[in-house]
């Protein structure tokens, strides 16, 4: 067995050949060998496998098919969503809560009830996430599925029709066209063989297959070998299994995929950092409470309770459930925009995104060849319409029917009118339908053409002449059609057809068409040419056939970009977004789609290929990513694409990948967030990324990263919300214990109930804000930049100073204004339960104005509207009216130990509310009075059109 093919199997697997004889001990590639070498390699014959032999080789390699992915099961995955940091910080905090209650006296089950309700919110949280995690862990499992059931294998010289799982290296399988190929296989016998490799090298267009034995290095770079996953286009052949089951090329791309690391997005990390933050800092705090309690003299329980509502008021327990729902908010919003999320947490990654990697074909283009130029009679036609629908003109006359007739008799695709939900489309080679769609835009039935011009024989394209010839009967006589590398058919023409009648094909004559040759290609077309030959009988050999040639003319075809691809990545570049392209398809092709879409524009742009990825070290490779000039990978691995990314994300950026092919799976998986073609992709791609387009426009790219970013503005919107209010939940409890006060001013249930029932809703409305104009107009946020960053925490700060202010004295207030001295409250008594009562209260309707201010940065809410938001008014009404049965419902006073309140306690609590809301719009007033930061200028029309959009019911 050769060496790099035994190398391609897993530690563990047989490898196929190993007690297979070879030929004189040869070790020569499977490439390298001849025919007939190759069944003695393998230990068969044309005759293929033995009954017998076959099964005993099945148990050696076992089947042919890919191993189960390596999957956790359901409980350890669902177990792994309770050791997310804040997940463990809510547990420690009911484990200590459950404490409080073990000391303190049974029948006060306060402490109980807090404990269930944080153990609520965490299990809430957990289910959340395994719900939505779960259906992005099953991308190995697909490529299952492009494995094909069945194969037609000889066995004792008999052809059968066996399950693809049951063939072993050395079985001898028949190929025609349509099938897909069960393995990798080295080709025997080859008639017009051709294979689509789209699967494993993402380009579309079909490659012949030959049966000669080739010099080429590898066995994916060779003419005469096909792979599992791949698709026959046209042909027929035989060819002997030379590798299995987790062996193949396809079985490579799998286990990469399968190996690939689930990246972090930088909101998860940052999330991950600000909860040990938090935490860290609870209890810091928490315990100089304790301290300071115990050297006032209170006993160790009380002190040690009173802490613990300390911690718990520095908690935000109800910020993982805001985060998932609002995050769930932009998934819905993506989803209107053609691109569905698979995951949360991607929504924020794509907003971060600094670096796209895009694919080609079917990403940037159509994956439609289509004819868009034409030559003949020493002049340029051009050809209108893009894809495989007939509507479009061709300009010309009848020299240029006469090029588009003997191209499509020479062809032996099928145009295919629409069907049902399917538009047109053609079976076989996408370049021979290009030919017959472009001849039906000149009018053309070739479907008459071809029963009027029956074919008598054929030479199938060789990769070797580069040309395919085909002999018809016609009522003039027998005519040869031939079309191929115009190089290559030039050699063999004498004459030129010309409008008045065939002339001798010239020295200048000859330049002309070598130029418009030239021309052509340089443009990045794919170009054709043909000729004919009347013949009275169809010569025996090719060469004898395709020799004194009449020359017709030129097609120049090309796999169009999408129309909308050109504003798409023009609005990337002014996000500061860069965009490299990685492909596997030739510079040239590449470029010349790159300068359509306007990816590039720079005159000579770095195009690498991946034999100069291969020759480069670690250093080099981040000297070439390191450039910030314009950048073309072309004739790229799946290796190639995964190393690229991960030397991106070496450099601190936040890499997004887009892909259709199998070949793209294992990028899409390691980057930040994968994006794949939902309607053209392969399985296996949707399966291995974050996010899918269902349209498959990198259109909706651009849209995504608009809503992406604006989820993170929201984000920091309802962190400032919500830690505010923290620090109103903590200022009073601080001021109590230093003050001497032997109570807490609020009590733990009733923070819970704040934390979860007052402030949830109002988070999910502020995480709904539309996109700000401005959004598509800043660069990418750095990753040196926090989550809680220092500008976020001023702000919170000041909010939380103010409402800390209202809160602290509405406590004292009533405390004060009860007569009775600190030290003979008790729980139970009327003046202590108001005024708890009023603390919570307090910080309710302070929120409600405090929603209202974050809603902006440095806008005035006014300028906004201060109702534009209706569903944030709704749910701070809300949470007023829940403070309201708490403070009214006697059921709920027993819970939460709270009393009536009046209406002029109702007024005043008003009253600090517009305070708070002035406080802001004067610092708003201050900032706008020094510049704005670089890149918020006025709103582009993309930003003004996504700030139109309706929001999302939380």
């Amino acid at each position: 067995m050769p060496s790099h093919l035994t190398a391609s199997f897993p530690a563990g697997h047989p490898r196929p050949g190993a007690s297979v004889p070879r030929p004189g001990g040869s070790s020569a590639p499977v490439q390298r060998l001849r025919p007939d070498e190759v069944f003695g390699a393998y230990g068969t014959s044309v005759r293929g496998l033995s009954g017998t032999e076959a099964e005993t080789r099945l148990g050696q390699y076992g089947p042919n098919q890919l191993p189960r992915p390596r999957r956790k099961g359901m409980w350890r995955r669902f177990a792994a969503q309770f050791t997310d940091l804040f997940a463990v910080v809510l547990i420690v905090a009911s484990a200590l809560t459950l404490l409080a209650y073990a000391l303190q006296d049974p029948r006060d089950v306060g402490n109980l009830q807090l404990a269930f309700a944080i153990l609520g919110v965490v299990l809430l949280n957990a289910v959340i996430g395994f719900v939505q995690e779960y259906s992005a862990e099953r991308t190995a499992q697909t490529l299952q599925a492009m494995v094909p059931h069945t194969c037609r294998v000889l066995r004792d010289g008999e052809r059968l029709e066996l399950p693809s799982g049951a063939l072993v290296p050395g079985d001898v399988v028949a190929l025609e066209a349509g099938d897909a190929v069960p393995a990798d296989c080295r080709v025997v016998e080859a008639h017009g063989l051709s294979v689509n490799n789209a699967p494993l090298t993402g380009e579309s267009s079909a490659v012949g297959r030959v049966s000669e034995q080739t010099a080429a290095d590898t066995a994916l770079e060779s003419r005469n070998c096909v792979f599992m996953g791949t698709t026959v286009v046209s042909g027929s052949g035989k060819a002997v299994v030379y590798a299995s089951g987790a062996a193949t090329e396809f079985g490579r791309i799998y286990r990469l995929t399968d190996d690939a690391p689930q990246q972090k997005t930088p909101l998860q990390r940052e999330v991950a950092v600000m909860a040990r933050r938090v935490a860290a800092l609870a209890v810091a705090i928490g315990a100089g409470v304790f301290a300071l309690r115990l050297q006032t003299g209170q006993p160790l329980v009380s002190a040690f309770v009173f802490a613990l509502g300390v911690m718990v008021a520095l908690v935000p327990e109800g910020l993982p459930a805001t985060l998932s729902v609002s995050l769930a908010i932009g998934v819905r919003r993506m989803a209107r925009r053609q691109a569905l999320v698979k995951r949360l947490l991607a929504v924020e990654a794509l907003g971060s995104t600094t670096v796209i990697c895009t694919d080609k074909t079917g990403t940037l283009t159509q994956a439609e060849m289509t004819v868009t130029q034409l030559w003949s009679d020493g002049a340029s036609h051009t050809v209108s319409g893009v894809g495989y629908a007939p509507v479009g003109e061709v300009a010309g006359a009848d020299g240029v029917r006469a090029l588009l007739r003997a191209g499509a008799l020479c062809t032996d695709a099928r145009l295919v009118p629409p069907e049902g939900s399917e538009g047109w489309r053609v079976l076989g080679d996408t370049t021979e339908g290009a030919i017959l769609v472009a001849a039906a835009k000149a009018g053309l039935d070739t479907a008459a053409e071809k029963a009027a011009a029956p074919r008598i024989g054929e030479f199938p394209f060789d990769p070797v002449r580069k040309l395919m010839s085909t002999a018809h009967r016609t009522s003039r006589g027998g005519l040869l059609c031939v079309k191929g590398a115009p190089q290559e058919l030039l050699t063999r023409c004498d004459r030129v057809r010309r409008v008045g009648g065939d002339e001798e094909l010239t020295g200048p004559l000859r330049d002309a068409v070598v130029a418009a040759n030239d021309e052509m290609a340089g443009r990045g077309l794919r170009v054709l040419g043909v000729a004919v030959r009347p013949v009275d009988a169809v010569p025996g050999r090719a060469e004898e056939a395709e020799a004194g040639l009449t020359f017709l003319g030129l097609i120049g075809m090309l796999d169009p970009p999408r129309p909308e691809v050109s504003e798409a990545v023009r609005a990337c570049h002014r996000a500061g977004i860069r965009i490299v392209m990685l492909t596997g398809d030739h510079p040239l092709t590449a470029e010349a789609i790159a300068r359509r879409v306007g990816i590039v524009t720079d005159p000579s742009p770095t195009v690498v290929t991946g034999s100069r990825l291969d020759a480069m070290d670690t250093d080099a490779l981040d000297g070439l990513l390191a450039g910030s000039g314009q950048l073309l990978l072309c004739r790229v691995s799946p290796e190639h694409k995964m190393r690229v990314v991960a030397a991106l994300q070496a450099r601190g950026e936040v890499v997004a990948v887009t892909g259709d092919g199998a070949n793209d799976a294992p990028a899409l998986k390691h980057a930040d967030i994968g994006v794949a073609m939902g309607a053209t992709g392969t399985d296996v791609a949707r399966e291995a990324s974050e996010m899918v387009l269902l349209d498959d426009s990198f259109a909706s790219i651009t849209a995504a990263v608009e809503l992406g970013r604006s989820v993170y503005r929201n984000i920091r919107k309802f962190l400032a919300y919500l830690f505010s209010h923290n620090l109103a939940e903590l200022a009073p409890i601080l001021a109590a214990a230093f003050a001497g006060f032997p109570l807490v001013p609020l009590t733990a249930i009733q923070i819970l109930a704040i934390d979860l029932g007052s402030d949830v809703l109002p988070a999910l409305a502020l995480g709904a804000e539309p996109p700000e104009p401005d959004t598509m107009d800043r660069p990418p946020r750095s990753r040196r930049e926090r989550l809680f960053s220092a500008e976020l925490v001023r702000r919170f700060v000041f909010l939380g100073l103010v409402q800390s202010i209202g809160v602290c004295t509405v406590f004292f207030w009533q405390v004060h204004s009860a007569g009775i001295p600190f030290a003979d409250f008790t729980s139970g008594d009327p003046a202590y339960r108001k005024a708890i009562t009023l603390t919570q209260a307090a910080i309710v309707v302070s929120q409600f104005f405090n929603a209202l201010a974050v809603r902006t940065d440095r806008q005035s809410v006014f300028t906004v509207g201060l109702f534009s938001n209706p569903r944030l008014i709704a749910a701070g009404c809300f949470g007023i009216l829940l403070m309201a049965a708490i403070s009214y419902t006697p059921w709920l006073q027993d819970v939460f130990h709270t009393a009536p309140l009046a209406l002029t306690d109702w007024a005043v609590l008003a009253g600090f509310g517009v305070l708070l809301l002035t406080a802001e719009e004067v610092r708003k007033w201050w900032v706008r009075r020094t510049p704005a930061p670089a890149g918020k200028a006025a709103g582009t029309s993309v930003g003004k059109a996504a700030g139109n959009e309706k929001e999302e019911t939380p």
